[in-house]
């Protein structure tokens, strides 16, 4: 049994002002043939769950194809250029082509994915990958912000979401599509699906799984699994909003064992159950910027150490609103993790380890960047940095950030200078810079969710700031033009 392996993913805020091209990808590393598994063999990911399925079997041969999954910036780039998703979607049936006859086709994708030219690119990556394979069944594994509707699931045979924010089950994910493929493949089952879009935007800052209404929803799913025989897999993507795109929003797909009717039943089910939480979903209420970090200095100060201020919705990653706060209420002990600023970091080039600087960093992007801030420091670490993950999320991967900086300043301040967005899963860039977390009382990161994988143990205490952003918690901040009119709270049918 051969079966061919491949992955394409991008998760594309369209409010960003900068497209995503080939370049970025091949900056984050593209894979291809037999190292697109071996990369992956280890580390908990969609692909290793694949590769865990097989190693089960005698008969299984998985087939590395190509993965860009990469790119350079993240989400900080926007559209996908046409020339940038036909290079990897079509890569990925060139490559079937060529690997010769497949028995079928595990794809690993995002489903937030935004490509010039084409509305609902993931279904169009599995399209060309159908061309190449013929009749050879595809499943695809996608993330829980995905925006998908129909047209994926009428292309691919089987399609399985995350049900962890943060993003803990990858594995256990890839597993389950790969589980799904065999036993298709051996004629012991026959995956049936059926979709429901319940008409719901959420900002991506309320959609993590230990929280209510999020919790309960992925509960509801995992009771149609344990309750049902033949019910496989209840997925629900609670979608993307920063990607203006015409099948925003959350998703429910059932896959059963050749029982249209229960798939049916059960995504209606899931489906109506997401609409009437639809309120609480989409319309948290979070702290602006000075009432955010004037509640972390009294945390601080009560020894609620580290606190962590988490700045949801900066998508460009320079975004200067928090640190610029921390100084001007005069917090000490604190670190910002990170400002992305390549021509900051550029200009320290010439400094030494020791050295008094003075520079500008963030603030460039956009308009709601902020303004610059002015640090004067000393310049405490400058090199190519890299490290390997240690928290739960992607453990042990490695992340390469190339040429970085840290500038301290006042009472034991710093501030961590990368040259792209970087989010801040666990402690492990602190480490790899010579910071502590234990020498600071306040980190201030660019994360959403991800970062409680590993902070909601390791923190004295969170505090989410609703900072200026192109990620914000108020969609009404963004003007839409691709989505459909009767999207709650944002489509125009909501719109006051």
């Amino acid at each position: 049994m051969k079966i061919a392996v491949a992955s394409f993913s991008h998760e594309t805020c369209t409010f960003c002002p900068r497209p995503t091209t080939v370049e970025d990808f091949e900056a984050g590393g593209v894979l291809y043939g037999e190292e697109v598994l071996e990369r992956a063999r280890g580390i908990p990911s969609y692909i290793n769950g694949f590769i865990k399925a097989a190693d089960e079997e005698d008969d299984v041969k998985l087939v590395g194809i190509l993965a860009a999954s990469r790119s350079r910036g993240g989400s900080s780039g926007s559209w996908l250029t046409e020339e940038c998703f036909d290079k990897y979607s079509q890569g990925i049936a060139d490559g079937l082509r060529e690997a010769g006859e497949v028995d079928g086709v595990l794809l690993a994708l995002h489903g937030a994915m935004a490509a010039t030219g084409y509305p609902r690119p993931e279904a169009e990556v599995v399209r060309r990958a159908k061309a190449a394979v013929g009749d050879a069944p595809i499943m695809v594994t996608l993330d829980l912000h995905a925006n998908e509707d129909s047209e994926l699931t009428d292309a691919a045979d089987g399609v399985f979401i995350l049900k962890t924010y943060p993003h803990v089950d990858s594995q256990e994910i890839g597993y389950t599509a790969a589980r799904c493929m065999i036993d298709t493949l051996r004629g012991g089952f026959k995956p049936t699906m059926a979709l429901r879009k319940p008409g719901v935007m959420t900002p991506s800052v309320y959609q993590g799984t230990g929280e209510s209404p999020a919790r309960e929803i992925m509960d509801r799913a995992r009771g149609w699994e344990r309750r049902e025989e033949d019910c496989y897999c209840v997925s629900v993507a609670f979608g993307f909003a920063y990607a203006d795109v015409p099948d925003v929003g959350a998703t429910v797909i059932a896959v059963t064992d050749d029982d249209t009717a229960l798939a049916e039943r059960i995504a209606e089910d899931v489906s109506d159950y997401i609409w009437s939480l639809r309120e609480p979903f989409a319309g948290k209420k979070l702290p602006k910027t000075r009432e955010g970090v004037a509640q972390a200095i009294k945390l601080a100060k009560a020894g609620e150490t580290p606190v962590i201020i988490a700045d949801h919705s900066d998508r460009m990653g320079d975004s200067t609103h928090v640190l610029r706060e921390l100084m001007r209420q005069g917090a000490t002990d604190f670190c910002v993790a990170t400002i992305s600023d390549e021509a900051a970091i550029k200009k320290l080039g010439k400094s030494r380890i020791g050295d008094t600087v003075q520079v500008k960093v963030g603030g460039h992007s956009d308009c709601y960047s902020g303004e610059p801030a002015d640090i004067r420091g000393n310049l405490e670490y400058l090199g190519d940095c890299s490290y390997v993950l240690t928290g739960p999320m992607s453990h042990g991967d490695t992340r390469r950030l190339g040429v970085s900086a840290v500038l301290g300043f006042g009472e034991n301040n710093h501030v961590i200078l990368t040259p792209t967005l970087h989010q801040v899963l666990d402690d492990a860039i602190l480490t790899a810079v010579g910071l502590s977390l234990d020498d600071l009382d306040i980190v201030a990161i660019k994360s959403r969710v991800h970062f409680r994988a590993f902070y909601n143990d390791a923190a004295g205490s969170i505090v989410v700031v609703d900072a200026p952003g192109l990620g914000p918690a108020d969609l009404s901040q963004h003007t839409y033009e691709n989505i459909p009119g009767d999207i709650y709270p944002v489509g125009v049918k909501w719109r006051k």
